[in-house]
């Protein structure tokens, strides 16, 4: 652990708070100078967007958002954080003199992005991020929805957020959404906790996703790949998305899953079958979508 490490880790609330004031304050005065991200991890949730964020920043031409040392993995500018302004999402980026260093260094220029699976799954954020950063590139890791499903459920139990058993929550889905899709639908900017959290069921659902993505990017800037295809093959997957990003390609120092959460339970039969009939058609639909052979065997 370094100085840096051990200070903010042992540091006051206060303290804390201060430093991210005065950083944001000093990151926003330049931010002209703060070139918009080359990359974003858009999905899915439970998708294992945390674990390629953290894979990509041990290469040497990628960097982290600034100020590096809060090991932050996205701003939340698009959902949460819109009425500060460009400049203040801006400021979360290196800037462009310091790039110019690490290109000399490395002998190519370096990245930098950011990652939220929140950004796939709401509909209004492609639109959003086309009319900050039109020549980003997008990688979106799609794992099995019915395996999906039950772990997005697993992280707001734990999280204390979620009272209800799985089928219940499952049975209840469109009841607790439906106010957060009319408000999108009535034109609301608002972010909803609920439609978040509790979208066990259509947050699997990629098709409508993907489609509203490739509405608003060319094909070459997104990248679509199996969640489970990463965690058989990581370095693999790194290299592809390396590819993708046009860097070299960079031997992974570890290949550890990172935002794992042990699994306490089976997924409960009754909705494993439900979750498998509603998935099974709207898998091909996505297959045929994205001509290839089928990611997943469900059911």
């Amino acid at each position: 652990m370094n100085n840096l490490t051990l200070l903010k880790d042992t540091a006051p609330r206060w303290v804390k708070d201060a430093a991210d004031l005065a950083t944001r304050s000093y990151a926003q005065m330049t931010a002209l100078n703060r070139p918009v991200p080359d990359y974003l991890i858009t999905g899915t949730k439970r998708g294992g967007t945390t674990s390629l964020f953290n894979y990509l920043l041990m290469h040497p031409g990628v960097m982290g958002l600034f100020p590096q040392i809060r090991e932050k993995k996205s701003t939340d500018y698009f959902f949460k954080e819109m009425e500060r302004g460009e400049s203040w999402y801006r400021s979360h980026f290196q800037t462009e003199v310091f790039r110019k260093v690490k290109s000399r260094q490395l002998g190519y220029r370096p990245i930098s992005g950011e990652a939220s699976p929140y950004y796939m799954w709401d509909p209004r954020i492609a639109a959003r991020v086309k009319s900050v950063a039109p020549q980003v590139k997008s990688i979106i890791l799609l794992r099995n929805p019915v395996e999906r499903a039950w772990s997005h459920y697993q992280e707001r139990v734990q999280n204390g957020v979620e009272p209800l058993d799985f089928v219940t929550a499952l049975e209840l889905e469109d009841q607790r959404l439906s106010s957060e899709y009319a408000a999108i639908d009535g034109g609301s900017k608002e972010y909803s906790e609920a439609f978040d959290f509790y979208a066990y069921r259509e947050r699997g659902n990629y098709l409508p996703q993907l489609k509203n993505w490739y509405a608003n990017f060319s094909s070459e800037q997104i990248l679509v790949m199996r969640s489970e295809d990463m965690y058989q093959d990581v370095q693999g997957a790194c290299d592809k998305v390396c590819d993708f990003l046009q860097i070299p390609r960079h031997e992974l120092p570890t290949k550890r899953t990172f935002n794992a959460r042990k699994r306490s339970t089976p997924i409960p039969q009754e909705a494993r079958e439900f979750l498998s009939s509603y998935f099974e058609a709207k898998n091909e639909e996505l297959f045929e979508y994205l001509q290839v052979e089928p990611f997943w065997k469900i059911g």
